[in-house]
This record gives C-alpha cells, sequence and structure tokens, in this order.
C-alpha cells in the first residue's frame, strides 16, 4: 500500500507540476512506474495465495510473472544508469545539460532502458521455460525467479541459461562500474563549489539517487550471490522480500526527504 500510494504520488506531481518538467523528474516518473509495476507483479499474487492458503501458480502464470518481474527489475537498473549519468551532466558540464540532455535525448534513453530489458527478459523467459524440469514443480520463493527454477531443472541442461546469466551479470557490473565512476567526478565536482548553499544543493539532488541505487544493487546482489553454505529457504525468502518489495515501497520516501521541489509539489497535490 506505501509503495502503490507513495509511487502514485510521485507520478501525479510530476505529470501535473509544470516546475517538475524537466529530464531528472521525468526519469524519476518512470522509476515510479517501474516500482509500481514490479510490485504489483509479485505481491497481488502472494497476498491471494496467502489468504486463500494456495501456494499454487500456473505454469503460464509463472511464465508471466518472470518475465513481467525480470523485464521490470532490468528496467529500473538500466534507469538508475541514465539517471546516475544525469546527475553527472547537470554537475560537472552544467553549460552543456540542456543540449546533452534534451527532451528527444531524454526519451530515447529511456525507450533504449525499457527496450533492453524488454530483449533481455524475452531471452531469459524462453531460455529458462525450455528447460525440462526433473526435481519436482514446488520453488521455495513467494515468486517464481530464475535461480529458483534453473534448482528444478536437469543438471546438463541448464548451462545455456547459466552462460546468459554470466553476460547479464557482466553488463549489470559494467553500469555498476559507470555509475561509481559518474558519481566520483560528481563528488570531486560538488567538493570544488565555493558556497556551502550551492554543495548542499548539489547533494540534495544526488544523495537520493546514491541511497536508491545502493539499496536496489545490495539487496538484489545478496539474493542472487549468496553462497550455497548460508543459503537456506527462510533467507532466500527474507533476501527476496528485500530486493522486490523495499526498494519499490522506500524509493518514494528518500527521493520527498531531501527533495524540496518534490515536497513543494506534493503539498499542493496534497
Amino acid at each position: 500500500l506505501a509503495a502503490l500510494l507513495g509511487n502514485g504520488l510521485i507520478i501525479t506531481a510530476v505529470a501535473c507540476d509544470h516546475h517538475l518538467h524537466t529530464p531528472m523528474y521525468f526519469f524519476l516518473l518512470n522509476l515510479s512506474l517501474l516500482d509500481l509495476g514490479s510490485i504489483s507483479t509479485t505481491l497481488p499474487k502472494a497476498m491471494a495465495n496467502s489468504l486463500w492458503d494456495n501456494r499454487a501458480i500456473s505454469y503460464p502464470g509463472c511464465a508471466a510473472q518472470l518475465f513481467l518481474f525480470a523485464f521490470l527489475l532490468v528496467a529500473e537498473y538500466c534507469l538508475l544508469t541514465v539517471m546516475a549519468y544525469d546527475r553527472y551532466v547537470a554537475i560537472c558540464k552544467p553549460l552543456h545539460y540542456g543540449t546533452l540532455l534534451g527532451s528527444r535525448a531524454c526519451a530515447h534513453m529511456a525507450a533504449a532502458a525499457w527496450g533492453s530489458a524488454f530483449l533481455h527478459a524475452v531471452l531469459h523467459t524462453a531460455n529458462t521455460f525450455s528447460l525440462p524440469l526433473c526435481q519436482g514443480n514446488a520453488l521455495d520463493q513467494f515468486f517464481c525467479e530464475i535461480p529458483h527454477i534453473l534448482k528444478l531443472s536437469c543438471s546438463d541442461s541448464y548451462l545455456r541459461e547459466v552462460g546468459l546469466v554470466v553476460v547479464s551479470a557482466c553488463l549489470v557490473f559494467g553500469c555498476f562500474v559507470f555509475i561509481v565512476v559518474s558519481y566520483v567526478q560528481i563528488f570531486k565536482a560538488v567538493l570544488r563549489i565555493p558556497s556551502e548553499q550551492g554543495r548542499h544543493k548539489a547533494f540534495s539532488t544526488c544523495l537520493p539517487h546514491l541511497a536508491v541505487v545502493s539499496l536496489f544493487v545490495s539487496t538484489a546482489m545478496f539474493a542472487y550471490l549468496n553462497p550455497p553454505s548460508i543459503s537456506s529457504p527462510l533467507l532466500n525468502l527474507v533476501v527476496s522480500f528485500l530486493y522486490s518489495v523495499v526498494p519499490p515501497a522506500v524509493n518514494p520516501l528518500i527521493y520527498s526527504m531531501r527533495n524540496q521541489e518534490l515536497k513543494d509539489a506534493l503539498k499542493k497535490l496534497i
């Protein structure tokens, strides 16, 4: 409920307030749409199953859930990378901001994030559900997720999907390096700003994004890279909840806490 309310308010505020029709808030609107989609993909089914004491999901339903979740998760990560570039240009190259991040460029970057995520989801979903299952059909999870489906597949048939996961991990690492390098340059530029007020304003637009990236990456990495020696059904459930439910619920709070423009727009809206 908090995720739906918070992200819905941000989407409405950005859409209705012409002062927020800037690249940063355009990308924030896209992020809120993705957060709404990701939490709507996993939680309603899990809540219905809990309410009716039934853990079943159909095979097509599981495929659709995996596709949508993979699509929205990757699109969010790509968008966070684009948002890091937006902050880098705004802080380090302010005179070129209007040229490098015009309305057409922003639309192209957002479309690239959504399009690459769609391709990624299609490849992984098609490959994962082409594998024969030899270990039954019960998942120790509250939604359909690639690693847990791979555990059910025949031991000699999942290497192709593992290869795709490795390629995806390399791309994720590349985006992560880009974000880190961007923020190193941003902090260098901010520390050179002579006025304290200027530094505070720059940090107020950068720190929320950095907090969102850190929360998203840390929880997702722990979910997918935790060693088998410490893995357990309960731990897997808690970690998956952390990276699939907590970021969409917390992101609106993080962005609205330090952003005065967004606070003002939300006050007008409420």
